[in-house]
């Protein structure tokens, strides 16, 4: 109606800093999607891009391209608030190496390998001195579910626990066989030192092996600051927000309703990463996940209700060639306000939902179909035969 391009009404309707509260009154605190939407813009030259598309869709007699620039807020916590805990188990042996047990699954997700970088990090030592075995609850009782994204602010904060407890030993053991000032301990490239004498991680631990003094402890964290009633859904359910925007821009054949992503840029609030290969790993792998849920994974039912898209013969999902073409993804530098593993934030979940940009990239692409005058009713997923049948519609509506 008022001929705005949709990224304009994203940006006046984005919270604001200190102003806003959800719909469940939870206040939303110091965020970056207005800064977000703004930078992204610039380094993906949207302006310029959705010119170009409209000057090219004007002259092409069958192709229409669109493009859309979407955010995501995702709150990170299980709103089952008993849920928002975990343990993890550490042993040091004798000869320096570090047995890791926690509550985490390992799914591919590299949840793993973030909380082994994390103890090695506290102890100063390499990656390959810290061992991790699987889940087991004969090690770790009680654990709650790998999901929410929020398997490495759980368990990697219970495993740092841990390992802070084990220092603290440690430190005592150095102070008690090193004379010197009585300066902070560090614990750093495989040695332990005051600043003054630095004595290999593996010689502190047969000190304190030797004077009986325990190399195994437990770490236990619970989520701070959440609270949420079922009954009258409100509360803070999340211990923070993770952010994100996505460009895409996409082509559809309008005699047909096929289409290709030609592009996509993604910028990502992960706080400060402990891994980006990891992170970067799961924003892609998210967002073609996210892509594939809506614009492919349609459930198709008979007459008699069964499910007729049942398996991997039946049930489309996307595939290497499906990919977009330029895939660009940046991380922002941006430490977690709250007291997260390493400042980091959960990387999981939101980025699927980045994917959102490709289906609102079909949607302007089929507007500019019926001349750009009408948006259109674009179902989801908006399989190649819904992007026809919304072309349709709107050719007969003008």
């Amino acid at each position: 109606h008022l001929r705005l391009d949709p990224l304009a009404v994203r940006q006046v309707n984005a919270y604001r800093a200190g102003q806003d509260t959800t719909p469940y009154g939870m206040r939303v605190e110091p965020e970056a999607v207005p800064a977000m939407l703004s930078d992204l813009a610039d380094q993906a030259d949207y302006a310029g891009r959705r010119a170009a598309i409209e000057a090219f869709n004007r002259r092409d007699p069958v192709a229409r391209r669109g493009i859309a620039l979407t955010p995501v807020k995702f709150g990170i916590a299980f709103t089952k608030t008993p849920y928002n805990q975990a343990g993890a188990l550490l042993h040091i042996y004798k000869d320096g190496s570090i047995h890791l047990n926690h509550g985490g699954v390992e799914m591919g997700q590299g949840l793993y390998q973030k909380v082994a970088q994390l103890v090695a990090d506290a102890f100063g030592l390499s990656l390959d001195r810290v061992a991790i075995t699987a889940t087991r609850t004969d090690k770790v009782p009680n654990t709650s579910a790998t999901a929410a994204s929020s398997g490495t602010d759980l368990n990697g904060r219970a495993a740092e626990l841990a390992a802070e407890t084990l220092k603290e030993r440690l430190s005592a053991v150095y102070r008690d066989h090193v004379s010197g000032p009585r300066n902070e301990i560090i614990f750093r490239g495989g040695l332990i030192t005051d600043g003054e004498t630095p004595v290999p991680f593996a010689q502190v631990v047969q000190w304190a092996y030797i004077d009986r003094v325990s190399l195994s402890a437990t770490g236990y964290y619970r989520t701070p600051k959440v609270a949420w009633d079922p009954q009258t859904w409100t509360g803070r359910p999340f211990l923070y927000f993770a952010y994100g925007a996505a460009v895409s821009e996409v082509e559809i054949d309008t005699l047909t309703g096929e289409y290709a992503v030609r592009q996509v840029d993604i910028l990502h609030d992960v706080g400060r990463s402990i891994n980006p290969a990891i992170d970067c790993g799961q924003i892609e792998g998210g967002f073609i996940q996210g892509m594939g849920w809506l614009t492919m994974e349609e459930l198709v039912f008979d007459d008699a209700g069964r499910l007729l898209t049942h398996a991997p013969s039946t049930y489309k999902i996307p595939c290497a060639s499906d990919r977009p073409g330029p895939f660009t993804i940046r991380l922002m530098d941006r430490a977690n306000r709250e007291d997260t593993v390493n400042r980091s934030k959960a990387v999981g979940e939101p980025s699927l939902m980045l994917a959102i940009s490709v289906h609102s990239a079909l949607a302007h692409a089929v507007s500019q179909a019926a001349g750009g005058i009408r948006w259109p009713d674009l179902d989801a997923p908006a399989t190649p035969e819904a992007v026809l049948r919304a072309i349709t519609r709107l050719r007969e509506a003008a």
